[in-house]
């Protein structure tokens, strides 16, 4: 699951970014509105824990930019300031949760994979596609009962995928979902096939059907569906 905190001060932002990487979040940090602004244009996030208080613009303006994109993501506001006006004027515009400083890091993960549930899987704490179940708290995939052990990429590609069934989806979107900002550097999407060959095989070891579509020229598609 891929993350975007937006937070001007770098001690507290480095500590979120540590700890949420550490629960296995791909978690990109940005301290201001302009790198906010940009990063949103130009990628999909599952959440986005933004700051009220920026130093060149409001966290509130972030999200109302986010919203006219009519984004899907999830969004935290964090904030030292314990307003009403502020709760009310987040939550208004489209924010899903409201966590005043200081809080404890544990608090915002627990609030994070509640949003990621809740929008991506209509809130179930497990994830159930056919013969495929997921268990997200524990990171644990069964096929037909029998336990899947896959590597963080294919685990997190697994999701993408259910997240997103029946939809195509580009190489280029399912790299920027996986590695983020680090996908700039790549030469080509060969990696690509490669961690989907293996989710695929390691499915129909366990018997589990091939739901993985290659649809040429565009991308791939998670379908139960031979069309």
């Amino acid at each position: 699951m891929k993350i975007l905190l937006i937070e001007d001060e770098k001690e507290l932002a480095g500590s979120i970014t540590e700890y949420l990487q550490k629960e296995n979040y791909l978690c990109e940090a940005v301290l201001n509105y302009d790198d906010a602004i940009e990063k949103i244009n130009l990628y999909q996030y599952d959440c986005i824990i933004v700051d009220i208080t920026l130093p060149d613009g409001s966290g509130l303006d972030v999200i109302r930019a986010l919203k006219h994109l009519k984004s899907e993501t999830g969004i935290i506001i964090i904030s030292a300031r314990n307003s009403l006006d502020d709760k009310v004027a987040g939550l208004e515009i489209g924010a899903d949760d409201y966590l005043t400083k200081p809080f404890h890091l544990p608090e915002l993960n627990a609030r994070v994979k509640s949003i990621i549930r809740r929008r991506s899987f209509a809130g179930t704490n497990e994830i159930i596609f056919n013969d495929i179940r997921i268990l997200p708290e524990q990171m644990e995939v069964t096929v037909n009962g029998h336990s899947l052990v896959l590597t963080k990429k294919e685990y997190d590609l697994l999701i993408f995928f259910i997240s997103n069934k029946d939809r195509v989806l580009t190489k280029e979107a399912i790299a920027e979902h996986l590695w983020g900002d680090e996908m700039d550097m790549a030469d080509s999407f060969d990696f690509i096939y490669t961690h989907i060959k293996n989710l695929r095989k390691k499915i129909m070891e366990k018997d589990g059907e091939d739901y993985i579509r290659t649809i040429y020229g565009m991308g791939y598609k998670f379908s139960s569906s031979a069309n």
